[in-house]
């Protein structure tokens, strides 16, 4: 390795290579027909907004704490609210955040050297020990922090300086400076967290960071209204909107009428029933975008009689993905071969390694009734359907697992569909109470940053949070703890492809599709990014006017 290695530096270059998203496909080989007008952003809007309201289609937070937020609608939120120390733009790449430079001085150490110009919502500067702080506290169990593991080579966290911090490591760890683009690299000014307590980031508790909106209310089963940071840092995204009211939406028709009706400004995460409503109105527009998003359905628990890969295996074999992309997701996704998506990798430097690894998987499984019902015979006998968790209100979720339902039926798997309130279903995701009286989970799940090695140890190694059936396979983490620590980009892809080959055939899953990232704005605004990026960035702030 070298002396020094400014990571940075490294990854903005990247977005060069990225940035073919905005006229392309995503990388891959299994881009759908049409998939060539996907775009990463919208014209800049010039004019100042009063209010801009936006819908949360997946229903009010339970939290807005950046330790704990792991679902669409909080981050969706605390985008705009907690900056963090490195960046994630339209086009995956990443760029300096909070962290002007991130430097590995060497296999030990990552060094992060500060803005000095950065203040809090109550003018109070960011210091390293704030910093210290907002990294600290997740290892701490009393946080119950979602992403404590990102901590997991990590043996101290120290001030170095007026305007530094330097993390010291055990070995080197590639996804560290990634993840400090998410959420889990949020700083939170440390004398208003530890006074709130357990109630930092609840509408009781609020929050105090550093980014272009503060929170403003929190009306519990209303909205939430963010105010604009009049003295935020970053010239680049002064905010143009002087509030941004979130609403909470989860019935796909109000939706759609709010949206037509101008009510409502624009959303992320378009139910494809709204889309076709939408497509012919005169007063906004539908933008699709890059993802990383992707569709699974997975077992709810260890002892569910869905866990026997025969079993999924059947699912697999019947499903016609094809028609499910066609008639569920209105055309707007591409089949899925494994748990990550194409478009997370690539802007990487080994995106080829990436690419052809995901290539070589078997092809997605044609439907076959007759190899499908086989494998269910194998499996032995249901002695009651199979319950599947889907959000209620979400037309998307109760057409694609009545599509579902239909296909096992064909080969004797009865599955009854469970619909759970927004709160409780973004709660089983954590909560394994939640999960024990299910089988089955229809997954919307999304990678956060540009590692798929960090995202797939969380559902296949025995550490992982989304790991609900215990699999484990030691050469799997093996592998995956080698791409992890790799200082190498292309050994790193290489033990991940590796991984991939393994865990792909034997994971708990059925893999669906990974769809498009589907935005609607009326036309009064422009500026917001149209791919999946949106849930890591302050998209809001790149709001304005259009004079329309």
């Amino acid at each position: 390795m070298a002396a020094k290695k400014s990571v940075l530096t490294l990854l903005t270059g990247l977005a060069l290579l990225a940035a073919t998203a905005c006229t392309s496909t995503p990388t891959g080989g299994d881009a759908a027909p049409g998939a060539a007008h996907l775009t990463t952003t919208t014209t800049a809007g010039d004019a100042d907004l009063d209010k801009v309201t936006w819908a949360l289609p997946y229903g009010e937070p339970t939290t807005l704490d950046p330790a704990k937020i792991g679902d669409y609608s909080p981050q969706t939120v605390e985008a705009n609210l907690c900056d963090t120390l490195t960046r994630t733009n339209a086009d995956f790449s990443l760029s300096p955040g909070l962290a002007q430079k991130v430097t590995w001085t060497d296999e030990h150490t990552l060094v992060l050297d500060l803005r000095s110009d950065v203040t809090f919502w109550d003018g109070s500067p960011m210091t390293p020990q704030d910093v210290v702080y907002s990294l600290e506290r997740q290892r701490d169990p009393k946080t119950q922090a979602l992403y404590g593991n990102y901590l997991a080579a990590v043996t101290a966290i120290t001030a170095t300086g007026p305007h530094q911090v330097t993390l010291t490591t055990r070995s080197y760890d590639q996804t560290l400076p990634k993840a400090l683009s998410t959420s889990f690299g949020a700083v939170n000014q440390r004398a208003y967290t530890e006074k709130a307590g357990a109630a930092y980031g609840t509408a009781k508790g609020g929050l105090m960071c550093t980014g272009p909106f503060k929170l403003g209310s929190w009306e519990s089963g209303s909205g939430i209204t963010l105010e604009r940071n009049t003295a935020y840092w970053d010239a680049a995204l002064k905010p143009k909107a002087h509030q941004v009211l979130f609403r909470f939406i989860t019935n796909s028709n109000t939706l759609t009428g709010a949206l037509l009706s101008g009510e409502v400004d624009g959303t992320y995460e378009l139910p494809p029933s709204s889309a076709t409503a939408l497509a012919r109105t005169g007063n906004g527009a539908i933008h699709l975008g890059p993802s990383t998003q992707n569709v699974l359905l997975i077992p709810a628990n260890a002892d569910s009689p869905a866990t026997d890969h025969r079993r999924l295996d059947a699912l697999s074999q019947v499903i016609d993905r094809e028609a499910l992309i066609k008639n569920v997701f209105g055309g707007d996704a591409t089949p899925l071969k494994s748990l990550v998506p194409p478009a997370t990798w690539g802007g990487d430097q080994a995106a080829a390694t990436f690419d052809a690894a995901y290539q070589a998987l078997p092809a997605v499984p044609t439907p076959d009734t007759a190899r499908a019902k086989e494998l269910a015979q194998q499996a032995g006998p249901l002695t009651r359907p199979l319950t599947a968790a889907i959000p209620a209100g979400d037309q998307r979720s109760l057409q694609a697992m009545t599509f579902i339902q239909a296909a096992g039926k064909k080969i004797g798997i009865d599955i009854e569909i469970k619909q759970l309130q927004p709160t409780e279903m973004s709660s089983l995701f954590y909560d394994p109470s939640v999960r024990k009286s299910l089988d089955l989970v229809l997954t919307f799940g999304y990678v956060t940053m540009p590692d798929p090695a960090s995202y797939v140890a969380e559902m296949v190694t025995p550490r992982g949070i989304f790991n609900w059936t215990g699999y484990d396979n030691a050469e799997v983490t093996r592998l995956l703890d080698r791409a992890r620590t790799a200082t190498d980009p292309t050994a790193s892809a290489t033990a991940y492809a590796a991984a991939q080959a393994l865990f792909t055939p034997t994971a708990p899953a059925v893999y669906l599709a990974t769809t498009h990232e589907r935005m609607f704005m009326n036309k009064r605004l422009s500026g917001a990014p149209t791919s999946f990026a949106y849930m890591g960035m302050p998209w809001a702030a790149a709001l304005g006017g259009t004079g329309k």
